[in-house]
Parts: C-alpha cells; structure tokens; sequence
C-alpha cells in the first residue's frame, strides 16, 4: 500500500473501530479490553471464545456486537443432548405434490449465519463440538457428501464458564487451535458494577444502531491483510510460538519443566494477524513488537498445555507467556520500520 492507502486505512478502520465500541457502549458497561478483543478478531477474520463466570454478560456482548451490524445472527445453546446435525443442518425427504416424485432437500442448521453465538459451547459432548471444527477452518460444512458454504463474513463467537464441572466437556485441542482469541472476562470494578446496576434496574436506554454492514467488514478485513509487517517482527512472533515447545531446541528451562505440548503454528499465524489488527486500531500504519506482545496471551493461552506438576503448582498459561514476554530479546522487533 501507498503512505496515503496507509493513513486511509488507519483512519476508516480506527472511525469504525470507535463508532462500534460506542454502540457497544450504550448496553455493556466497562470490558473495554474484552471489546478490544473481540473486534481485533473480527477485522482479523478470526474466531473468538469468551470464557468467564456466569452474569458477566458475555452472551449479551455478543448479541449486542451483532446488532451494530447488518449481519446474520443465529444463537445455539449448547446442552449435552445437542446433536451434531441440530447445528449443521440436515438433509429431509421432500414430495412433489404434483409429481408424486420425492427427493433430498437439505434444511441449514444455525451454522449458516454470519454472527454464530455458540453459548456454553463446552456443555455439549466432542461429537457436536466436533460439528464445528469444518465450518471455522473451511467456512462450509459436509452433508450427506455434498459441500455447501457459509455465508460470509462468518464468526464463531463462543462462551464458556471455567469453574463448573458438573455435565461439562472441554473443547479438544483441535477445536480450540481454531479460535484466534481465548479472551478472559473479569469481574467489573466497583463503579463499572454500580453503572450495571443502575443501567439494568431502570427503564431500558436506546437500542444499538447498525453501523457496518457486511460489504464493509469484507472491505475492513482485506485492509488489516494488507497492513505491511517487516521480517523482524514477523521472526518475533514465530519465536513466540516456538519457545513454547519443550523440545525445540530454544526452549526455556521453565518451558522444559512445566509445558506438556506448545503452540503449533497457527499460532504464530494469529499473532501476526491480530498484531496487524491492533496497530492499526490504535493509529499505526507498521506492526511492532508491542503488537504482538499485546496480543500474545488471548492468542497463545490456550495452545499451551501444562504438565501435571505445573498445575499443582497452580500454575497457567498466562504465567509461561508473563516469563517469555520477560525472556525473549525484544529490541530488534521494537525498531523503528524505515
């Protein structure tokens, strides 16, 4: 791109950026860094799951980000007797009352919607969340042999709650690889929680307006790809994702000790996109290392697996990536891009 295609580019992306948190704003009070998130991984063309307690308002986020869009939205509640074709969709025997003659026609599923909410997604056995796994990495799902795509744009937002057990099923690996950010909702502070409060128990404000539509997030994603990154940077993230493997031969001694598996190489593909992504919502027309450390624990914390002493040590993901933000040399990527 041009210095001129480049500032264009910054500027409609940081105009769009700010004019949906504010929309966003009218219903979600404070999670500004889990909004931050959530719309880095859309103009990065990625898929997001939301993992909290209940009552942090995760679903309502979501159901909100998709009403500041003209987008398709569909809702599925995960539950332990959700079957894989309540999602896809099916193929149904259809008669021709004038014929007599009867043939195959195949009913979408909820899949089949730009904006897919899949809530409590680890309530449902592999077999359903398996369903999934074709449709975010293809953008198409396989029925009765016959390929049919999703719509697009096309997301896969999903929540899920991390302290109850009880009837629960966690994500395979391979699923959890396709989402592009693991973003971790916290509790509000005390004035955010008080602005809940009020908000919620008075008459309801203004509804969200739709603001994009989906011509412009297809335009919005083709401009992020097209942010220049420098080899330096891009050497950077790769780095990341490699000293997360305890056999590669840079891996860290604490890697060594407490890391079972590391981040395979979608990782280091995320972490460059999302870098893309968060330099130009925050005003920058080049990539540095701060972008990539900024975005290193929502797209590494959920491709690396502990061992078992690391967890009775009560230790996590964040906690490995905290030491290598601290380890791995910085000063070539953090320079200057001539």
């Amino acid at each position: 791109m041009t210095e001129t295609g480049d500032l264009a580019t910054v500027q409609r992306l940081g105009a769009a950026f700010r004019d949906l948190k504010a929309e966003i704003g009218k219903v979600i009070v404070g999670q500004d860094d889990v909004l931050d998130q959530l719309l880095m991984a859309i103009f990065a063309k990625g898929h997001c799951l939301l993992e909290g307690v209940p009552g942090l308002a995760k679903t309502l986020m979501v159901s909100t980000l998709s009403k500041t869009m003209t987008l398709s939205f569909k809702r599925v509640q995960f539950t332990p007797d959700l079957m894989p074709s309540d999602i896809t969709g099916t193929e149904v025997i259809q008669e021709d009352k004038a014929t007599g003659n009867r043939s195959f026609k195949f009913v979408e599923g909820p899949v089949f919607a730009n904006v897919v909410l899949a809530d409590e997604i680890n309530r449902t056995p592999p077999k359903t969340q398996a369903a999934l796994l074709e449709a975010m990495q293809e953008r198409q799902v396989t029925v009765g042999g016959k390929r049919h795509d999703l719509p697009d744009p096309f997301f896969v937002l999903a929540t899920q709650n991390p302290i109850e057990q009880e009837g629960t099923y966690s994500l395979p690996e391979a699923q959890l690889d396709r989402f592009m950010f693991l973003v971790k909702v916290g509790y509000p502070n005390a004035d955010e929680e008080l602005r809940i409060v009020q908000s919620t128990t008075s008459v309801a404000g203004a509804p969200p307006k739709p603001l994009l539509s989906a011509d412009d997030i297809r335009t919005l994603q083709d401009m992020v790809r097209r942010v220049p990154v420098s080899d330096h940077v891009v050497k950077y993230a790769v780095e990341f994702a490699r000293r997360t493997r305890k056999d590669g031969p840079d891996a860290p001694d604490f890697v060594k000790q407490n890391v079972e598996w590391g981040a395979g190489p979608r990782a280091s593909q995320y972490l460059v996109l999302a870098a893309k992504a968060h330099a130009v919502l925050h005003g920058r027309t080049y990539v540095s290392g701060a972008d990539i450390r900024a975005v290193a624990k929502p797209v590494l914390r959920h491709r690396i697996l502990l061992s078992y002493g690391a967890q009775a040590q009560k230790r996590d993901s964040d906690w490995i990536i905290d030491q290598l933000l601290e380890t791995i040399p910085r000063a070539e990527a953090d320079r200057a891009v001539g």
